[in-house]
């Protein structure tokens, strides 16, 4: 089992000094805040002047860096709101009217994802008109002249964007405390209704029970996924991310409530749905040994599980309730932090340059810092402030990721330096920072109440010679006074008293701490690395193994399995040494190996499928005839030239109906995303009977199809009209192992 590990010797020194609250120090670098009378403030961020206004907010404590930094996440809210937005790929660069929140200094659009975390984080509450604004323009109906519904748009990404990518629904994440205007209510209940039938038609996979799909936010196939996917993105679209498998969970859930309110007799279908899907997350992703939720895990035809988990994803669940209380605690507890706080992913990939690898992201930061605070977790909910106010101050600014073990914005290393990209006043990173404070220090819920679990170690810091410390969001103030003794790890409300505008919370030592026994906290796994051992090699992911070569002898498949790896078999692992035989049956198999390296494991190779597979030459219509009832697997042999591996939003998406004499229409998803020369679609399986079945391709949806994209010049489908196309070469049928009965 992996262990949390800290790559300190020790957690080191407390976040500020008591005797210089103004000062903050960090990896050699240094900050320092002053005040001035009319409530501004003026940082020096390692030596750089930051000129910080008064603000409508105010938090009086005894660290005058603490009080800065608020202030300085406001200032940058603020700068974050614009009249019109703009970029490169979009009207020419030319402005677009929009009271909206930009993304950032460098991104000056609005981004589905981006917008959607920061206003669930803060912006939702500290501005609802312009968030709400800022999300309407995310929705959009289609141009192709015959798709009814309002649609959530999912941005340009990995092979042309949607359904590679699929996680569009954390528009809904943010949306869902928006309500209180009756046109945008009306605008949400109809683009769950659209989406979600949307994504339930073409993205979900009844076999597994997950829906396909990008990590989401990890976006840059080979920070996270394998190295092999850089030219083929083929495996993301049909693999299964536990993040947007959260978020899918989270908008079927809205969608249950909002039925519910309109008595709209689908609340029990979402509800079922929703039930269903939570089980299937739990189930499919947890992974024992580790104690935690894996990021993905491989596609249906081989259902793998990956040794690479997101931090992102984790928080998400334990948030949404998804996982079951036990694990939700395992898993945040032991998800590793280094130096400069909580990496985004780990293990890290050493080949890779620093990005989403090898980074923290302020933003992620803040959905950790929740999570830790709905199971309790002091030590994280401590990590992550500081973590928070060390990115911030020693940058000047909430950027967009840090380099995670110094935190600093860019990190020389020749082809391996990064962050390759960062942005100041990052719009995610600022609602993250202003989440901290209001939630993560003060305890200050969205709904208005308060329930502040705040470290021990960090009272004297935050405190300093103050019996008290506030919080002034310009209608209430929030008091929060220190016990006269500390004791424990976390302090809770003890008494909460209202008095006109004012709440005034005496804190005090939750109740596990004084009494051990009664409520015991959950333990962590059981460790199986020392301390001591030099973290370098527990950073580092071991490298990605060649596909495995599986050789024909006489009537078997006999697979050689290297030393220290391991061999695994239509989505286990497979028994043997040093060589793997499997008997020749009649049905497709596919094989791919692991690397073990101490207690880590490498990513898949890429997958070796041997047994009969046939190729039926043709672009859109084809006849086969099955001697026998059989489950097959269908995909298609295919270029997509429409545009980059890494952009766009012409990803082919096609419907392939099958009619078999006898027997009801079938139907299947099939994606064929841009591609570098010919390659395979996704795959999709069904159980076909005795006889003779016609297979014929039919137009499906992508983004093109949106009239959000009737602005987009930075590729195909976009100002020239819906592009929804790929170059089909044969349509690959192989048999495979599965129940048929329903075929008979």
């Amino acid at each position: 089992m992996l262990k949390t590990i800290c790559l300190t010797a020790a957690l080191g020194a407390a976040l500020l000094s008591t005797a210089a609250a103004a000062d903050l120090t960090f990896d050699g670098r240094s900050a320092r805040a002053s005040a001035a009378a009319d409530g501004s403030f003026t940082l020096l961020a390692d030596g750089r002047p930051v000129a910080i206004a008064a603000q409508p907010m105010r938090s009086q404590t005894g660290s005058v860096m603490f009080d800065a930094l608020f202030a300085l996440a406001q200032q940058e809210m603020a700068a974050n709101r614009v009249d019109a937005i703009r970029d490169p790929a979009f009207n020419f660069g030319r402005p677009v009217d929009c009271a909206c929140f930009e993304t950032g200094a460098r991104w000056p659009y609005v981004w589905t994802r981006d917008v959607s975390f920061a206003a669930d984080l803060a912006l939702a509450r500290l501005d609802p008109v312009r968030t709400r604004q800022s999300l309407q323009f995310k929705l959009s109906k289609a141009r192709d002249g015959h798709t009814p519904g309002l649609f959530v748009a999912q941005d340009t990404g990995s092979g042309g964007s949607w359904p590679i990518s699929s996680d569009r629904v954390v528009w809904f994440l943010a949306a869902r405390d928006l309500h209180d205007n009756a046109v945008f209510t009306e605008q949400t209940w109809q683009a769950l209704q659209a989406t979600l039938a949307q994504d339930r038609a073409m993205v979900f996979d009844p076999r597994t029970g997950l829906y396909r799909g990008e990590t989401s936010f990890l976006d840059w196939r080979e920070q996270t996924y394998p190295d092999w996917t850089r030219q083929d993105v083929r495996f993301i679209g049909d693999s299964f991310a536990l993040s947007t498998n959260v978020l899918h969970y989270q908008a079927l859930r809205l969608a249950e409530r909002f039925a519910g309110e309109r008595g709209d007799a689908r609340a029990t279908e979402y509800a079922a749905w929703a039930d269903a899907l939570a089980r299937q997350i739990d189930a499919r992703f947890w992974r024992e040994d580790a104690g935690m939720y894996m990021s993905y895990i491989g596609e249906a035809a081989h259902p793998v599980p990956y040794a690479k988990y997101d931090l992102l994803g984790i928080s998400l669940g334990v948030l949404a309730e998804a996982f079951p209380t036990d694990r939700a605690r395992r898993a945040l507890a032991n998800y590793p932090y280094v130096e400069g706080g909580s990496p985004v992913v780990w293990p890290q990939e050493a080949q890779q340059p620093i990005y989403h690898n090898r980074a923290v992201w302020p933003f992620v930061s803040a959905y950790s810092l929740r999570a830790a605070r709905k199971v309790g977790d002091a030590t994280r909910i401590q990590r992550e402030i500081e973590s928070l106010m060390r990115g911030s101050a020693l940058a000047g600014s909430n950027m967009e990721n840090y380099e995670m073990r110094t935190l600093a914005v860019h990190v020389d290393e020749g082809a391996l330096s990064g962050p390759v990209v960062n942005s100041p006043r990052q719009l995610w990173s600022v609602a993250g920072y202003l989440s901290m404070v209001l939630e993560g220090v003060y305890g200050v819920e969205a709904d208005g109440s308060v329930t502040p679990q705040l470290p021990t170690a960090l009272v004297p810091q935050l405190f300093g010679t103050r019996t008290s410390i506030e919080l002034n969001d310009g209608m209430t103030t929030y008091v929060l006074q220190r016990p006269e003794t500390l004791e424990g790890t976390l302090l809770v409300a003890g008494s909460v008293k209202r008095n006109a505008n004012t709440v005034t919370v005496k804190l005090q030592p939750r109740a596990a701490d004084l009494h051990p026994h009664a409520a015991a906290p959950q333990p962590r796994s059981t460790p199986r690395v020392s301390q001591a051992t030099p973290t370098e090699a527990y950073a580092f992911a071991p490298p990605t193994p060649a596909a495995p070569v599986v050789v024909t002898q006489q009537n078997a498949w006999i697979t050689i399995i290297p030393a220290n790896h391991q061999l695994w078999l239509d989505g286990k692992p497979a028994a043997g040494a040093s060589t793997h035989t499997l008997a020749i049956d009649g049905h497709q198999h596919c094989f791919s190996l692991t690397r073990r390296e101490g207690v880590l494991e490498s990513l898949h190779s890429p997958m070796t499928c041997v047994g009969p597979q046939h190729t039926l030459a043709g672009a859109t219509n084809w006849t086969w005839t099955a001697p026998e009832p059989t489950r097959v697997r269908l995909r298609l042999r295919y270029d997509n030239p429409n545009g980059p591996i890494n952009t766009g939003v012409t990803a082919a998406v096609k419907q392939l109906a099958v009619q078999c004499t006898g027997h009801s229409l079938q139907r299947a998803t099939v994606v064929m995303p841009h591609s570098v020369g010919p390659q395979d679609s996704t795959a999709a399986e069904l159980d076909l009977p005795k006889g003779s079945c016609t297979f014929t391709l039919e137009p499906g949806f992508n983004m093109s199809a949106l009239e959000h994209f009737a602005q987009y010049n930075g590729g195909k489908g976009g100002r020239d009209g819906v592009l929804n196309a790929a170059n089909v070469r044969a349509l690959l049928l192989a048999p495979v192992a599965g129940d048929v009965e329903a075929a008979r």
